[in-house]
């Protein structure tokens, strides 16, 4: 008779105490080689891919997808090795931002508790609510906006009556075996469509189903503001022709002048430095960058983090190694959230500007062009010939405005404009 183990729900923070089966990848009869993604968590911050510890044979799948179980609970059995609850805190290996890929709220497997510890010094909050903020967790407020639940109707049953995700589900399901009958007002919650006679459905898997909710969600919370510029890096590409011309060295991209720039940028501009979360600023003392990665679950936002004192070279190679773990699914944790902002390069897909969303928590995210040979005037007010990158910068503007954020720009534009700056370390 085969042996029966246990797979738990894992611990994938030292905030988490509960998690939502979003996506089962086996099903019962399924056999599974280790690394293999069998499902996928998703909390309050981030989805998760679970892969399979080892070898074996899926018995019976326990928690149905949909379901929210507190951690170390059971939610399949099967013939592989058997788990702990210490050992399930370590399964994850692929955690997954807001932003799209996203939703990126991001974000966030690098906890926000772990952030405020080590990482980041919190700011006092100058903005209070009128009446006060409604203890809540960040799910339980993104579900009771996506219901038209308000939260002042919901009684929480976290520590001092904290609103937790549950409350509202159980809010929701009241209502809907209590259904009131009004006429339609602007806050109702939108009227669900009814399926087009034309066309066929297509099944998302979880990753896909939390990229879309986070997008969702950072668009409708975050308040958004955008300035663009252009960049002329005609230096910058003959620099980067001359350097990749010497033997021995690593090849570099436009994308590494791109995250040197912005890291140098964020240790002249701190105030650039930092994220709005739970109504409160958080400052980072290290320097984060975010890169947005193509890869064929989606489009994912690792980060590289502690770029201070990195020479242009060790920014290459770091971020050529973090991008070939996030493609293999291979990234850890820690590396897919943090920091304040992230770059998405979209220069190689014949575009001059490039509007992208926030992958929040983070506060920025810089887009970037192709670049385009236009004719400007020269010294002389002669035509010339110049090569130019378009530059968009999206900013929160609960922490950003039009002067903070231009003159964070304008420091990464001289940088890119001016690469040899970049050859000195951080």
């Amino acid at each position: 008779m085969s042996t029966r183990n246990d797979i738990l729900m894992p611990k994938l923070g030292l905030t988490m105490t509960e998690g939502m089966i979003a996506d089962w990848s086996v099903r019962p009869g399924d056999l599974v080689q280790p690394g293999q993604v069998m499902f996928v968590v998703e909390t309050e911050k981030v989805a998760t891919e679970i892969p399979a510890p080892s070898s074996g044979e899926i018995l019976e799948i326990l928690v149905q997808q949909g379901e929210t179980v507190p951690v170390g609970t059971v939610v399949a059995r099967w013939t592989g090795s058997g788990q702990s609850a210490a050992e399930a805190e370590s399964d994850a290996v692929s955690a997954i931002p807001s932003q799209s890929g996203s939703e990126h709220e991001h974000q966030v497997a690098r906890t926000i508790s772990e952030s405020r510890a080590s990482r980041a010094t919190p700011l006092k909050d100058q903005q209070t609510s009128p009446g006060g903020r409604i203890p809540s967790s960040p799910y339980a407020r993104r579900l009771a906006l996506e219901h038209g639940i308000a939260l002042e109707q919901v009684k929480g049953s976290g520590p001092r009556g904290r609103i937790k995700a549950q409350d509202v589900r159980e809010a929701i399901d009241n209502r809907t075996s209590h259904p009131v009958s009004h006429s339609l007002q602007a806050s109702d919650p939108p009227v669900r469509q009814s399926m087009p006679s034309s066309g066929q459905p297509i099944a998302t898997t979880g990753i896909v189903a939390a990229m879309a909710k986070r997008m969702v969600q950072a668009k409708q919370q975050v308040p958004h503001f955008y300035l663009s510029t252009e960049a002329e890096v005609t230096a910058l590409l003959e620099l980067r022709e001359t350097l990749n011309s010497q033997p021995g060295f690593s090849k570099l991209t436009v994308n590494h002048f791109l995250i040197a720039a912005v890291a140098r940028a964020l240790e002249d501009c701190p105030f650039q430095n930092r994220i709005w979360f739970d109504d409160q600023i958080l400052q980072f003392d290290g320097v984060d960058v975010g890169v947005a990665v193509s890869t064929d679950r989606g489009l994912m936002a690792p980060v590289l983090h502690g770029l201070q004192g990195s020479s242009l070279e060790m920014i290459a190679q770091r971020a050529n190694e973090l991008v070939g773990r996030v493609r293999a699914g291979q990234a850890r944790r820690e590396e897919m959230s943090g920091g304040a902002i992230t770059i998405s390069n979209a220069g190689m897909m014949n575009v001059t500007y490039m509007t992208p969303i926030i992958n929040s928590p983070q506060s920025a995210i810089l887009g970037v062009g192709s670049v385009r040979e236009v004719f400007r005037p020269g010294a002389s007010g002669q035509p010339v010939i110049r090569r130019e990158m378009g530059l968009v910068l999206a900013c929160d503007h609960r922490l950003h405005d039009g002067s903070s954020g231009l003159k964070f720009l304008n420091v990464v534009v001289s940088y890119l404009q001016n690469p040899v700056w970049l050859l000195r370390s951080l």
